[in-house]
């Protein structure tokens, strides 16, 4: 069997972040090692979909009030994976139809759907970068282009930090990255945290088997020190369901199962 347009140029063969997370989230553009890797997730953790869904579900809450409520006209959203339902410009486009969004990953798959949907967008593009090397990603001719760093930015760092080791200074990663946002900018985070056994375990098979995946679960106090230059808006930092939920039915009765933590901070 053919493998499909985006599979060109890609080794099946070695499983990825974006494609897991694809899979988990419902997704078509993942291979037979992404689904295995998944598989084996679901069975440490049988809440894996149902976290991957919430994660997304932030995503989406967040954007929508940066764009309605904080004012953000643009988006540099880093770690964005393979397009799904409530991408980031669908989003802010029901606020703004000019609202402008840059999507960075590093996973060509990720970038080449991407860059398929947003064909002949002028206000939406997608480059391949990596999130651990800022300069790249600021200095990259796009977005230079289409980011006014003297305006408000939304910068979205959704489930991607975790994927930061303490070698690598994520803490550095985002001094840099945030040094050049105006006052009013906002930084989404969300990060895996300690709070479940299964996060560890989980943690593990990323270590073992997927390309550029070594998950490093952190702290609440560690995950709240990366919006140092940033004020917390309510709720502050809590686990996902309980970031602004559209309903109290979206709640869950134990929210500590959903092992990551989020907020949003705003620059002053």
């Amino acid at each position: 069997m053919n493998d499909p347009d985006w599979a060109t140029g890609i080794d099946p063969n070695q499983a990825s972040v974006a494609r897991v997370y694809d899979y988990l989230l419902g997704g078509a553009h993942n291979f037979s090692a992404d689904r295995d890797i998944a598989r084996t997730l679901e069975a440490i953790e049988p809440q894996a979909r149902a976290i991957a869904a919430a994660n997304r579900a932030f995503l989406v809450r967040a954007v929508r009030y940066l764009a309605a409520e904080a004012g953000v006209r643009q988006f540099l959203d880093i770690g964005s994976g393979i397009p799904t339902q409530g991408n980031v410009h669908e989003i802010v486009r029901r606020v703004d139809p000019a609202a402008r969004v840059v999507y960075v990953d590093r996973d060509p798959v990720a970038v080449a759907h991407s860059t398929a949907l947003l064909d002949g967008d002028p206000n939406a593009a997608v480059i391949r970068a990596d999130l651990t090397r800022p300069a790249d990603v600021l200095g990259h001719p796009t977005v230079r282009k289409m980011i006014d760093f003297d305006e408000p930015v939304g910068l979205l760092l959704v489930a991607v930090l975790h994927f930061v080791t303490d070698a690598q200074d994520p803490g550095g990663i985002l001094a840099e990255l945030t040094a050049p946002l105006a006052p009013g900018s906002h930084l989404a985070v969300s990060h895996g945290t300690h709070k479940r056994e299964t996060g560890e375990a989980v943690a593990t098979v990323y270590r073992r088997a997927v390309a550029q995946g070594e998950p490093t679960l952190r702290t609440a106090e560690e995950i709240g020190a990366f919006f140092t230059g940033f004020d917390l808006v309510e709720p502050g930092l809590v686990h996902g369901p309980l970031w602004r939920p559209d309903s109290p039915d979206e709640v869950p009765d134990d929210p500590s199962r959903f092992w990551f933590l989020v907020g949003v901070g705003r620059k002053p």
